[in-house]
């Protein structure tokens, strides 16, 4: 429930720190004192659109905090979503939210003290609080809520989200064939004589990574300037052992000096020699390594040519296809993926009709199974509403729950109506064609009341539910709300002195000028105050003695 709500800021509220009870919560007050407020507050906490405008003149920013205690299963919903958030889960079961809105538009959320998002506020909420108002009870003409409706009673979950999975399937499949049948023949044929030829351009060259690379670049350098490299090479090969007075025999003529020096006793002779020695062997050792490298050097004009093609074919598939040759190669591999699957195309389509029609079955298996379901609950949605609308002065209506066959959706196989016959002999029709303000109203507080017991949330918002009902009606539906709230706590704004005496915590809204401005407050109301609300309500400003008497009996029958 919600255990504690504090408004700063919001609209005409400059401050309220509310403490809700268990059950039922009535909350009363003139019109336009700011009962709304509270619903405003609830819904930014729960997700619902900031505006900037519902900011207090004069404020820099609105702030609503909540603290919320939540029941087990309701915590179990919550926990996973605050994990993903990378929020701190639940301490001893009790959730805090807040949200600012301010005056230049920005906004900042929080769940359990860390920031959040408003789809995380929103993700939440739906799972915390299910608010209905007076202009919602259009919603209940709408197939769509009367198929989830018939969902939440029936407990369908299981068998549509079955379904769902399997709808999906289907329509994937069918997209997929319906590329595959998509486009102009002729732009296809065009495709596949393009990517046959691009396939075929790009093997022809039997590209390499490796050889087609730095290391093609490299001969190519090497052979444009092969004959300057041979005619240096040679004059270096001349000058080291070659020629006359090189650099090997005038080395030699050294050494043996050296040797000479050596028999002569000379006592650095020994030393020179050897590094004389190593230099000798060296020279003779570079003297081949240039003659053998240059060998094997091809400075023929063919050579070059050949070399010269393939950089020429290399840099134009590489500007064809990709900066790099593992780039070529990749759409090489791409195009053929492609090319092969517009050849095959045929086969791919009549494997792919068998699979739709695999798929289909299956849907249509699935839609049958939550059909069954669906048709078993809803005769007991309408008995069940049947009861609660006698209740409600209605008890002469009829209600049924219409399951008709219709074509496969995303909802199902089902075409899901409410029907309502208000007076006795009159035909059952669809509610939307017949049925007033104040029994879509009732209707509506029945299905509530019905649904009640088959869903998770544990706060109810209720605006002016009761519109349009009053007398011992009246009293009825407060003792509705007040049953409602026996398993959950539920939040009621109402104008019905019937339904706030029902109330387990009564709350009044009040306005105040001062200085020109106008200022709400918010507080509970017991005993002898509590009393006089309930007369203004029933006799406005004149609280005689007959008018508190009977405020004073209708809480005397609240239980």
């Amino acid at each position: 429930m919600i255990e504690e709500l504090s408004v700063r800021g919001l609209a005409v509220v400059e401050k309220a720190d509310i403490s809700f009870g268990p059950g039922l919560n009535a909350v009363t007050g003139e019109t336009g004192a700011g009962k709304s407020v509270l619903l405003s507050a609830i819904g930014l906490l729960t997700g619902q659109r900031g505006d900037r405008a519902e900011v207090r003149a004069g404020e820099t920013q609105a702030d609503v905090r909540a603290r919320i205690v939540l029941p087990p299963a309701t915590l179990a919903d919550v926990a996973p979503i605050l994990e993903e958030a990378g929020l701190d889960p639940c301490e001893d079961g009790a959730l805090l939210l807040r949200r600012t809105l301010s005056a230049n538009g920005s906004g900042r959320c929080f769940a359990n003290g860390g920031p959040a998002t408003v789809q995380t506020l929103r993700r939440i909420g739906a799972r915390l609080v299910d608010f209905h108002g007076p202009h919602d009870n259009q919603s209940l003409l709408d197939p769509a809520f009367q198929l989830e409706a018939l969902d939440s009673f029936g407990a369908c979950a299981a068998e549509r989200a079955a379904y769902a999975e399997r709808w999906a399937a289907l329509r994937a499949l069918r997209a997929d064939a319906e590329a595959l049948r998509g486009g102009d023949e002729g732009a296809v044929a065009r495709e596949i004589d393009l990517l046959r030829y691009q396939v075929r351009e790009i093997e022809e060259a039997a590209l390499d990574p490796e050889a087609d690379g730095d290391a093609l670049r490299g001969d190519y350098a090497a052979a444009t300037n092969a004959a300057r490299i041979l005619e240096l090479g040679s004059g270096a090969c001349a000058a080291l052992s070659e020629a006359d007075g090189n650099a090997v025999d005038a080395v030699a003529a050294a050494v043996r000096a050296l040797e000479e020096m050596r028999d002569l006793s000379s006592k650095d002779a020994p030393a020179w020699l050897e590094e004389l020695t190593d230099l000798s062997a060296r020279l003779s050792d570079l003297s081949r390594d240039v003659s053998s490298t240059l060998s094997r050097l091809d400075a023929s004009p063919e050579r070059l040519a050949g070399l010269e093609a393939r950089m020429s074919l290399v840099e134009t598939l590489r500007h064809k296809y990709g900066r790099t040759v593992p780039d070529v190669l990749a759409f090489l591999g791409r195009a053929k993926e492609r090319l092969a699957g517009l050849e095959g195309r045929g086969e791919r389509l009549a494997a792919l009709e068998k699979e739709i029609r695999e798929a289909d079955a299956a849907v249509r298996a699935a839609g049958r199974a939550l059909s069954g379901k669906r048709r078993k609950a809803a005769g007991a949605l309408a008995k069940a509403v049947v009861k609660e609308l006698a209740d409600l002065g209605l008890a002469k209506a009829g209600f049924d729950v219409r399951v008709e066959p219709g074509e496969p959706k995303e909802s199902g196989l089902d075409d899901v109506g409410f029907g309502f016959a208000p007076n006795p002999g009159e035909p059952m029709r669809p509610l939307r064609q017949i049925a007033s303000s104040g029994e879509i109203s009732r209707v509506m507080l029945a299905l509530k009341t019905v649904l009640a017991a088959h869903d998770r949330i544990p706060v109810l918002v209720f605006d002016e539910i009761d519109a349009n009902v009053g007398g011992e009606i009246a009293r009825v539906v407060g003792r509705k709300l007040a049953a409602l709230g026996a398993s959950r706590q539920v939040l009621c704004i109402t104008h019905l002195p019937q339904v706030a005496s029902c109330a387990a915590t009564h709350f009044v809204v009040s306005k105040e000028i001062r200085g020109g401005r106008t200022f709400t407050s918010i507080g509970p109301v017991e005993g002898e105050a509590r009393v006089d609300e309930l007369a203004r309500m029933l006799g406005g400003e004149k609280l005689t003695s007959v008018v508190r008497r009977h405020a004073a009996e209708l809480l005397s029958k609240k239980d």
